[in-house]
């Protein structure tokens, strides 16, 4: 594994920042930092970031929105997001994880456990990126790809295509999208989209809260922007329907 990599660390304890950094610098890899979620903001403007370690409760913007405002940025959504949190409630954790962050470790930790978390985050994120720039094309509807104007689902492979282009989604992000292809133009409830997502009987207040990042997510990947339904519709109190896009 490449370890030129630049990691961004974003914590307002001023030592633990510290100490991360010399670790992370040992192991070779260049390393930026910034105490609070504005000021790492300006920071991924400023220069390209492989994998972002974020603390949580911080000052002026905390972990939870600084996630948000990466995931809805088409440049940096891709990059390896992880939480680095003395929240350790198993709530804390699952709510984490349901927002989609791609690990979360509680303090105090391991430092082999944070080393084996980078370098596994980085290596995945480079496999994506390889694989990414390999041409390929979607299967033919004989195999039993659902194609859907410009989407292109194969449930076999476990693979998405817009406009021919390969969809690096997370498996709750497919399964959910291959729910709503099933059944195009059709509400499905949200009850029905958990079940199949998170594998919960829950009821729809719950349903609607571990949905909606969930949601907001894969409307990136499809290429809206912030604020845009795009394809997906969310039916107030019911559930949510996939628009065919167009031709």
């Amino acid at each position: 594994m490449d370890t030129t990599a630049t990691i961004l660390i974003v914590d307002d304890e001023l030592y633990l920042l510290q100490f991360i950094a010399q670790t992370l610098n040992r192991a070779g890899y260049q390393v930026l930092t910034a105490g609070n979620g504005l000021e790492a903001l300006d920071i991924l403007k400023a220069q390209p970031v492989q994998l972002i370690l974020a603390d949580i409760m911080m000052p002026r913007m905390n972990g939870y929105q600084l996630y948000e405002r990466v995931v809805e940025n088409p440049q940096w959504v891709k990059i390896p997001f992880l939480f680095l949190s003395g929240r350790a409630q198993d709530s804390d954790v699952r709510y984490g994880k349901e927002l989609g962050v791609d690990d979360y470790l509680t303090k105090p930790f391991n430092i082999e456990d944070l080393l084996a978390a980078v370098r596994g985050k980085l290596r995945r994120a480079q496999q994506r990126a390889e694989a990414a720039a390999q041409p390929t094309a979607p299967p033919g509807r004989e195999t039993g790809t659902l194609a859907l104007g410009r989407l292109c689902i194969d449930p076999g492979r476990h693979q998405a295509w817009l406009n021919g282009n390969s969809l690096h989604l997370s498996a709750r992000e497919f399964r959910l999208l291959e729910c709503l292809a099933r059944r195009p133009d059709e509400v499905v409830p949200l009850r029905e989209l958990i079940r199949v997502t998170h594998g919960l009987q829950v009821d729809y207040a719950e349903a609607s809260g571990l949905l909606r990042p969930l949601i907001r997510s894969l409307r990136r990947k499809l290429g809206y922007s912030a604020g845009e339904f795009g394809c997906i519709r969310s039916v107030r109190s019911i559930g949510y329907q996939l628009i065919l896009p167009a031709d």
